[in-house]
């Protein structure tokens, strides 16, 4: 069996029978990754020598009986805004760009203690403002199934790690929808669980109310173990909650016959490819099919969610990254004086983008306009959620594009911000609301991947798993790239 093309739970399994080691599932995705990240660009750094160093470890454990859980061993990559202790952490800025963490973020010390084996750390847009992964400082990431086109954004190193077969799977931030519309274009799976499901804490904030750890995967079971050891209580995070993790696992095999899933209209509408419109009135025929009662529904204050969005995202982003000075860490530029020094080194440490939505929040907040947008845009947040909470009272969960579209060219929006902030209006409601989201692939369209998304009741991931491996089993199955397959053919 192709080591490369095996599920995390299959891997797992196979470690577990002493059919393979660590070393030799670690060895196989590294040689991918040298064969395949020259052409795609799916890492900043990659970590040899300590993987193979934690996956000797891990078969030394298991050796003695000793494994620290049943996924001991396994690779992941990571996105590289997780700190990661002694590993290059960069934000894909160049601010950044040699900065080396002394301590590990949560939600990776959590892998650390179950066996995992870090690969690198993944490329993404700088500092995650982004949808195309294009605005890395250390050049952008390519789609594995058209490398003319964007892998989808901010975690698109991310979610083009685990297409590529470059990784089994991998963690990556969302903020607007950026675990959940590269998992679509790229054809993985990604879940943006509940805000506070999983800790913060090490994650580079962007919009601190708004970020939130996800997981890319190649099958909804492998999401749902990998949540299961990820979740939890952080005394680190004071947003990180304390609600109980259900047992995730069992979800996956459920079914959905007498669920109700309901279709919101607003994200059947003008400015959606109308082809995807079929696709989601399709896959719910085909949950209607296994016992599922289908219900439209209505989210009427989705229309205002996106420029709310981008208010809220961007003043919480200009508050968090006036740290970057270049005083106390990361890459200076000496001036002639203190002032001189912060300008030099945020001018130029700084990518377009950035720095463009940095004078956006700072707009937003500044003196005669705080109330005008900022506070408006909390109400809209408020009236955002509330719809959601209103029709959670009659279906267990939402059935909705990803985005507007499949994948495009690299380069098609990179002169307007506009039309590449359009591509989350099916995403940014999750994350104003605090909800989970799950990207599920559903089949090809122009030949490139698409995913469905599916939206819960807070805390309530179990229900998106049960319905996503009812759709992964109904859904046209997704090729694995031909460069994948290339690089994956090794003697």
């Amino acid at each position: 069996m192709d080591i490369l093309k095996m599920t995390v739970a299959e891997l797992a399994a196979a470690l577990n029978n002493g059919e393979m080691t660590s070393v030799e599932i670690t060895e196989a995705y590294l040689a991918q990754i040298a064969a395949l990240n020259q052409h795609i660009n799916a890492y900043i750094t990659v970590c040899p020598e300590l993987a193979l160093q934690m996956a000797k470890a891990s078969d030394e454990r298991r050796a003695q009986g000793k494994a620290l859980s049943k996924l001991d061993g396994i690779p992941v990559a990571l996105k590289d805004i997780i700190c990661t202790d002694g590993v290059l952490t960069t934000c894909a800025s160049r601010i950044l760009s040699n900065f080396v963490p002394p301590y590990n973020a949560t939600c990776w010390q959590k892998l650390v203690e179950c066996g995992a084996v870090l690969l690198g750390k993944c490329n993404m847009d700088e500092f995650a403002m982004g949808s195309t992964t294009e605005s890395s400082y250390f050049g952008p990431t390519k789609n594995p199934h058209d490398l003319t086109c964007v892998p989808g954004g901010s975690s698109g190193g991310s979610a083009a790690a685990v297409a590529s077969l470059m990784a089994p799977y991998s963690l990556g931030t969302d903020t607007g929808g950026s675990v959940r519309q590269p998992a679509s274009f790229c054809g993985v799976v990604g879940l943006k669980p509940t805000y506070g499901r999983i800790s913060r804490f090490g994650v580079v904030a962007y919009a601190s109310s708004l970020d939130q750890v996800g997981i890319f995967s190649r099958c909804v079971a492998d999401c749902a173990d990998i949540l299961t050891l990820t979740a939890g209580d952080d005394p680190l995070d004071s947003t990180c909650s304390e609600a109980a993790t259900g047992d995730y696992a069992a979800a996956c095999n459920k079914g959905v016959k007498g669920m109700k899933i309901g279709l919101p209209k607003e994200f059947l509408a003008e400015g959606i490819d109308k082809r995807i419109i079929t696709k989601v009135q399709e896959a719910a025929d085909k949950l209607q099919e296994q016992g599922a009662e289908i219900i439209e529904v209505s989210l009427p204050h989705t229309r205002y969610a996106l420029p709310a969005y981008y208010v809220l995202a961007t003043a919480e982003a200009s508050s968090n990254l006036a740290r970057y000075d270049g005083i106390r860490y990361g890459v200076r530029e000496q001036g002639d004086d203190l002032e001189e020094t912060y300008l030099k080194s945020r001018s130029h440490g700084f990518g377009e983008e950035v720095k463009r939505r940095i004078m956006l929040g700072t707009y937003a907040l500044s003196s005669g306009y705080y109330d005008a947008y900022y506070n408006k845009t909390l109400q809209v947040r408020t009236l955002v959620r509330e719809d959601y909470l209103k029709v959670f009272e009659t279906v267990d969960c939402l059935l909705t594009p990803t985005a507007p579209s499949v994948a495009y060219p690299l380069g098609s929006v990179s002169d307007n911000p506009l039309a590449m902030y359009m591509g989350d209006v099916c995403t940014v409601t999750v994350n104003m609301a605090g909800l989970p989201g799950l990207a599920v692939p559903y089949g090809l369209l122009d030949e490139k991947p698409l995913g469905l998304q599916l939206i819960g009741k807070p805390f309530d991931e179990a229900a998106l798993f049960a319905v996503g491996s009812a759709l992964e089993a109904a859904a046209e199955k997704i090729p694995t790239p031909a460069i994948a397959v290339k690089g994956g053919q090794r003697s």
